[in-house]
């Protein structure tokens, strides 16, 4: 929970674009809340073949959710397995990646930045004080654990954040996701969820937190954190004895793998702003109905964001912060051109 305002600002951050495969839109707004701690991440073209869209909803500070939508779909598409076109596993490694970098001394420095503690005008971090390092070790683009200085033992952000990715390659769509950020697929009118709520009084979500030495109360880990996945959080991550997918609160994402079809119209990635207010059905029907009076998604998305604002705070549910990424499949036929075998095996 965040503290609110005495009104809400509505202002909203909006963009969209599109290539021969998508389109997208999407739109953030603070809300009541008295700092925006969302963030996303919009690519269309990744690579060549393949397009990535994220919204990172963050908790303790927005420093998390920056780093996740700077930094993971980098480290997708750096891993061994994306190379080998395993997406899946590549996402999986990513997740766990972003809380091995936000560790020791760059990971501390890049989080001052993110978090507004650079100086504009002299280019100093506040507080910071960081050992010269040498040309050749400047060069070494991945050497985040080993820059020295004075937080080098620095274990991470007790900040955190959701993370809920959708990489589309050709006809197939990867849904990975770590908290309660959402993703929803509009199959011939019908709302499917690609990804599951990690909350902690979830079955197999409980089981690992308590195997992990912790408890639930109010439905928050050890009375604390109302997720069971995130990203960041490292005072739930501090059992030397266990893997990180095992520990009270996880980066461990649920991969979710599907063949899209003809029928399927379009995705929509948000944080638990809008479905605390909207269940997915009724989202997907209030997208279609404004997708037949206006063709421009960003603005299809800002009018969720007006429809789930709560007019007062006394309400509860509409007083997040809100992000919302809407992507527009166009004809299937038109994602992968008949190869040359195909074009005669139909002759």
């Amino acid at each position: 929970m965040g503290t609110n305002l005495s009104s809400p600002k509505t202002e909203k951050s909006s963009d969209d674009g599109e290539n021969d495969h998508l389109g997208y839109g999407l739109s953030s707004m603070q809300g009541w809340r008295a700092s925006m701690e969302d963030a996303h991440a919009a690519h269309l073209d990744l690579d060549a073949s393949t397009s990535f869209f994220g919204v990172y909803d963050g908790h303790g500070g927005k420093v998390v959710a920056k780093f996740c939508a700077k930094y993971l779909h980098q480290q997708v598409v750096k891993s061994e397995a994306y190379i080998a076109g395993d997406i899946g596993t590549s996402l999986r490694e990513s997740f766990f990646r972003m809380d091995e970098m936000m560790r020791g001394q760059r990971g501390w420095r890049e989080l001052a930045i993110l978090g507004d503690k650079f100086n504009k005008f002299n280019g100093k971090i506040e507080g910071l004080i960081w050992s010269p390092r040498s040309r050749e070790y400047k060069a070494q683009e991945d050497s985040w654990a080993f820059e020295e200085g004075p937080h080098s033992n620095f274990a991470g952000p007790t900040s955190g954040s959701t993370a809920c990715v959708a990489i589309i390659r050709n006809k197939q769509l990867f849904v990975a996701n770590a908290g309660d950020s959402r993703c929803v697929i509009c199959r011939k009118g019908q709302a499917y969820d690609l990804s599951i709520d990690h909350k902690p009084d979830v079955e197999t979500e409980k089981e690992r937190i308590i195997k992990a030495g912790g408890f639930i109360h109010a439905g928050r880990v050890n009375g604390s954190l109302s997720l069971a996945r995130a990203i960041g959080d490292m005072e739930f991550k501090q059992n030397r004895f266990l893997p990180a997918e095992k520990q009270m609160v996880t980066a461990n994402p649920d991969i979710n793998t599907i063949e899209l079809c003809d029928e399927d119209e379009f995705i929509v990635l948000a944080c638990d702003g809008i479905w605390d207010c909207l269940s997915s059905q009724q989202l997907v029907d209030f997208v279609r109905q404004q997708l037949l009076i206006e063709t421009k998604l960003s603005a299809v998305c800002e009018r969720v964001l007006d429809r789930c604002l709560s007019p007062t705070i006394a309400f509860g549910d509409g007083c997040d912060n809100m992000t919302m990424i809407l992507v527009q499949f166009k004809k299937l036929a038109q994602f992968t051109a008949p190869t040359q075998e195909q074009s005669s095996s139909n002759e």
